[in-house]
């Protein structure tokens, strides 16, 4: 069965344009631990998802487009950063590590956007397990779960926080060390 050339990138702009609502959800009764958290935490939840469809959908029928290799990593890094932001906002998160992925995700955006004319840097298997630790990682710590089994999942949250992050730190370094080799190499067949 065929289907449309733009859906994958199509499902992507969904997720960009998920994430300011998602935010409002969060922040519409101050993250309490009601309704619109609990909506705010399965918003989140199905549009991280998403991540996997629209790749999935793309490589299976073969219509994997350069625009979409550009858009789903933003449209990750506009969720998450907005999850990061919301939870430091709330006073859930240390703003120090909603900076340190933040810088982290601008700086690489910036960079893929300056060369997009020149290559589309894809997202490579790190930067792909960076996304899925901190889907994971925003996504305990979204859900109002202490409500319902009890204040250890804090460190639960605070385990997959960690990792998430020293991923985050781990996959930019990986990413500044590969396109630093490529542009070695670029230089040097020239």
């Amino acid at each position: 069965m065929a289907i449309p050339r733009q859906l994958p990138n199509s499902i992507t702009i969904v997720r960009i344009l998920c994430a300011p609502v998602f935010l409002w959800l969060l922040l519409a009764d101050g993250g309490a631990d009601g309704p619109l958290r609990w909506w705010a935490a399965a918003l989140f939840i199905v549009a991280i998802a998403t991540d996997g469809v629209d790749g999935y959908l793309a490589r299976r029928h073969h219509i994997v487009t350069d625009l979409g290799k550009l858009l789903d990593p933003i449209a990750d890094k506009v969720l998450t950063g907005f999850a990061f932001v919301g939870l430091s906002i709330l006073g859930e998160l240390p703003w120090w590590i909603t900076i340190v992925v933040l810088v982290r995700e601008i700086g690489i955006t910036v960079h893929r956007l300056v060369v997009a004319s020149d290559h589309v840097v894809a997202a490579a298997w790190m930067g792909k397990l960076k996304t899925v630790a901190q889907g994971v990682a925003l996504s305990l710590a979204l859900l109002p779960l202490w409500t319902v089994v009890g204040d250890g999942i804090f460190w639960v949250n605070g385990v997959a926080m960690t990792i998430a992050v020293i991923l985050t730190i781990a996959s930019g370094i990986d990413y500044v060390v590969t396109e630093f080799r490529g542009a070695r190499r670029a230089k040097g067949v020239a």
